[in-house]
């Protein structure tokens, strides 16, 4: 019987109840088709961490992959803004990761969008009650990167349409 891929998620993260996790591991070590789904998860998550790290990804991330990253004592360059907010900003060649909190007001929003000259991301994750978004630029490309603006745009979507959160300016500068 092969487990749920939930499942695999959950012990290749840790996350399995102890009582749960000794009967999985169990089931595991007798289990080929298991003991090869949780083989190319784990080698799907390193890609997923070369390419992120070589700045073939960017991401909106969770307050809960925040909070794993620093965990991890990886080296993160932190910049907080506010609506209307501008900041200057680099990355250095210690740096692992770049984090912009963006505050807006959240409480009662259902679906946040993060727009950018590059593109828009929907349904991005966000914090309503600390009342921010996790903006994560892929590093590598910031790297590589010389002087540039980055415009960015929170929106609130619902049924109703949508309507600005605020604009956050980031005026990049290689290190």
């Amino acid at each position: 019987m092969s487990a749920e891929f939930a499942t695999l998620v959950d012990y290749w993260f840790g996350d399995l109840p102890r009582e749960q996790e000794a009967a999985f591991e169990e089931h595991l070590f007798g289990c080929d088709e298991c003991t090869t789904k949780l083989a190319e998860l784990v080698a799907l998550g390193g890609a997923v961490r070369a390419a992120w790290r070589e700045g073939a990804v960017r991401a909106v991330i969770s307050r809960a992959l925040f909070e794993a990253m620093k965990k991890a004592d990886l080296r993160l360059h932190e910049y907080s803004m506010g609506p209307g907010g501008r900041v200057n900003c680099t990355i250095t060649a210690s740096d692992d990761f770049v984090v912009s909190r963006l505050s807006a007001p959240l409480a009662d929003v259902r679906r946040v969008d993060l727009v950018t000259d590059a593109g828009r991301f929907e349904d991005v994750p966000f914090d309503a009650a600390a009342g921010e978004v996790l903006m994560c630029p892929a590093p590598g490309a910031l790297k590589r990167s010389g002087k540039f603006t980055l415009h960015v745009r929170l929106l609130a979507v619902d049924d109703a349409g949508e309507r600005a959160l605020g604009d956050y300016t980031f005026e990049h500068s290689p290190s």
